[in-house]
């Protein structure tokens, strides 16, 4: 391109920009009258609109009128208050430049050195549950061009679009004015602030103005995926109707973590902005020391596994793999103390040093309890005052407040080099009355309620999964194992003498009969798995003779 305005010979040095005009435009009115009464003690014209100009205006300080800058009222319900030249050319005029200069002269339109907008509350909005008519006027479009218009033009306008930088607002305006490196770090604030903003609106639309085709619940519901038939229905689904076609994200860093996985990897925590299930990014910490990338990652792993029951559960994670996992007993004095209590007695050796998530207030009677485990962290709905007080007498203990709202997440990400997979998350279980009884006698109702707690609590378990349960409480646990057998093997050797008597669920099918023989040689007197091995006949045989009962759930809890 060329032009006098791309000539570098042209463009003057600028660094100290005194402010002498201010146009104020915002939706969060937190210190704006504070700032304005700092921008008139230092002789700062402001020009302000709507609610931002009656707030100053009823502070006793002058402001002017945007209106009074266009010649045109504000109309069509504030659609339509700064889009004029008059406002925009004192935004964006280049005074570096001597024709710019002389063309805001020749216009009598005079420059703006600040600009103080932050924009609609769209998130907020949205969130509130509002009608999309409601939501559509929360579309900012005034606001993101001014605040545009004037990051581009950091060399002599200086843009706020957060209460927080109002300090420093006022520290130029002592100084004689703002900087360039000033400038130039708003700017990038500045549109970092739209492009999240312009996310959570295209999000927003694609999802519920003119939504991407979704994965149907018939597609779904019509191609049962289980074992080796997975890719099959699976296809089916998706080529049906694929997920969406763009997907965008906005994350804030939130804080620098110690180190990653290992110590000489550097990590950081950042949280996704205007989430709409928030999760343990935004929990809060009431105690203990700083977190770590592995307590993050644990913590997730444990609330994972704990929010996928409905009654008072508790789960143990170490390396993001349970080593525990109960709920309450159903005469429980205290359920969440209990369930607590029943979960450490699967595997004490491992819960040491383990991260809990309990998906129940704490209560002071499992605080007693946690308090005498070396514990990492403990993340929870809440706690009790008196857990508290008890919990926070160990200093390195870190305990985790989930944020408000909290639901467990229904879309997974998961980043792969060069992009990332989506998948729903799997919270679906197979209900017990739609099991297939393939060996050995119906369940007795106390039996078939462990069947499906161990079908259920197995979903937390990497695979090649198995649980043996027993009371509505894990008693052994085999996870990671590049075969089953040796998983089959582990669950029993942890279980030791409590394998007699309990039950077992496995994440995926059985492809020999020599899985399930471990379990039935080591005393387990009932299996549910999903089936669809080509040698299921092998393997409920094996069911058959032991006289062991044995469901097929037509579903399988694969987790990688």
């Amino acid at each position: 391109m060329s032009g006098p305005s791309h000539d570098p010979s042209l463009y003057r040095e600028r660094d100290l920009v005194p402010v002498r005009r201010a146009l104020v435009a915002v939706s969060d009115k937190r210190g704006l009258v504070e700032l304005a009464t700092a921008l008139v003690g230092a002789g700062v014209e402001i020009v302000s609109t709507g609610g931002t100009s009656a707030a100053i205006a009823a502070a006793g300080l002058p402001v002017t009128q945007v209106a009074e800058v266009t010649g045109y009222p504000e109309h069509l319900d504030g659609r339509v208050r700064t889009l004029h030249p008059g406002v925009h050319s004192g935004l964006l005029a280049d005074l570096r430049l001597e024709d710019h200069e002389r063309q805001l002269a020749e216009l009598a339109i005079a420059p703006f050195e600040l600009v103080v907008v932050n924009l609609y509350p769209f998130a907020q909005t949205v969130a509130s549950g509002a009608a999309p008519d409601a939501v559509i006027e929360q579309i900012d479009i005034g606001g993101p061009a001014m605040v545009r218009a004037s990051a581009k033009n950091h060399a002599n306008v200086a843009v706020v679009v957060s209460p927080e930088r109002y300090g420093d607002v006022v520290a130029a305006l002592a100084a004689g004015g703002t900087t360039l490196a000033q400038r130039r770090a708003l700017a990038r604030e500045a549109f970092r602030h739209t492009a999240s903003y312009d996310i959570a609106v295209a999000s927003w639309m694609g999802s519920v103005v003119a939504p991407d085709a979704a994965i149907s619940d018939e597609a779904i519901s019509d191609e049962a995926i289980t074992g080796d038939t997975a890719d099959s229905g699976a296809d089916a689904a998706v080529d049906a109707a694929p997920f969406p076609a763009w997907v965008a994200g906005s994350w804030t860093k939130d804080a620098d973590l110690r180190y990653g996985e290992n110590s000489h990897q550097r990590a950081a925590l950042y949280a996704t902005q205007g989430a709409p299930a928030p999760g343990i990014a935004q929990a809060r910490q009431l105690h203990g020391k700083e977190m770590s990338y592995n307590n993050y990652v644990d913590a997730d792993a444990a609330v994972r596994a704990a929010f996928d029951f409905a009654e008072p559960a508790v789960a143990i994670i170490k390396h993001a793999n349970p080593c525990g996992i109960a709920v309450a007993a159903s005469d429980a004095a205290d359920p969440i103390a209990d369930a607590h209590l029943r979960a450490h007695e699967c595997d004490p050796v491992s819960a040491y040093g383990g991260v809990i998530a309990a998906n129940r207030v704490v209560t002071r009677a499992m605080a007693e309890t946690v308090s005498g485990i070396f514990t990492e962290v403990l993340v929870a709905p809440g706690f009790e005052p008196e857990a508290l007080e008890v919990l926070t007498s160990k200093k390195n203990l870190r305990l985790l407040e989930l944020p408000d709202g909290f639901a467990p997440t229904r879309v997974e990400l998961r980043q792969v080099s060069g992009g990332l997979l989506m998948q729903e998350a799997d919270r679906h279980f197979a209900d017990p009355a739609d099991w297939t009884l393939v060996a050995g006698e119906a369940a007795d109702a106390e039996t078939l309620a462990d069947l499906a707690f161990a079908w259920t609590a197995c979903r937390a378990v990497k695979s090649n999964a198995i649980l043996l349960a027993s009371g509505g409480a894990s008693v052994g646990v085999g996870m990671g194992q590049v075969n089953r057998v040796d998983s089959c093997k582990l669950a029993i050797e942890r279980a030791g003498e409590r394998a007699a008597g309990s039950v077992a669920a496995s994440d995926a099918f059985f492809p020999f009969g020599d899985g399930p023989q471990i379990l039935i040689d080591g005393g387990v007197r009932a299996i549910v798995q999903p089936g669809g091995s080509i040698r299921d006949d092998e393997v409920i045989e094996a069911a058959k003779a032991a006289g062991v009962t044995m469901y097929f759930t037509g579903e399988r809890h694969f987790f990688h």
